[in-house]
């Protein structure tokens, strides 16, 4: 009965859409400047972002979002949450890039509104307050977000992280 059971589930893998996660996904074109949100298959948000000086600046790859804050503190200038001269904005969503467990890059909203769509940030991804509080309520930690320089359709970038998560759900299920 255990194979018969696999073949089923294998069979699945193959013909059935590869929505099947229900997870929320995040989605950085740096060349663009936009992030996408996906969930459950459907895209539910696109804004324009601001992102690193320089390609190497905003990291490129899979990441995990760690930490949440609203109203975030800004350490290096000692700028309190909430302070117009926050350059952090509204809204903090932290990844785990670089071994950094969100506490180094985010997306994060901006007191420069001005700068988005643009590529001139330390390495974070900046979004309008507006825009940042609609996706941190969207967006939960453990959630991923993928960072790329990737033309391809958004779709199909969604498409190819559903199926990685299909195999490694077989693999440890399996």
């Amino acid at each position: 009965m255990p194979l018969f059971s696999s073949m089923i589930i294998l069979s699945a893998y193959f013909f059935i859409s590869p929505v099947v996660t229900g997870e929320t996904l995040m989605i950085v074109n740096k060349s663009s400047h936009e992030l996408v949100v996906y969930q459950s298959g459907e895209q539910v948000f696109q804004s324009k972002v601001a992102t690193g000086k320089t390609k190497e600046l905003t990291p490129e790859g899979e990441f995990t979002v760690k930490v949440k804050a609203v109203e975030p503190y800004y350490r290096k200038d000692d700028i309190p949450g909430g302070d117009p001269d926050n350059p952090l904005g509204s809204r903090w969503i932290g990844f785990d890039a670089e071994g950094t467990d969100g506490r180094i890059y985010g997306v994060h909203g901006t007191n420069k509104p001005s700068s988005i769509g643009k590529a001139v940030s330390a390495g974070c991804i900046r979004m309008e307050n507006k825009q940042v509080e609609k996706l941190y309520n969207l967006v939960e930690e453990e959630s991923d977000i993928i960072i790329t320089r990737d033309d391809s359709e958004y779709e199909k970038i969604y498409e190819k992280w559903e199926k990685k998560q299909w195999k490694e759900f077989f693999n440890v299920n399996g």
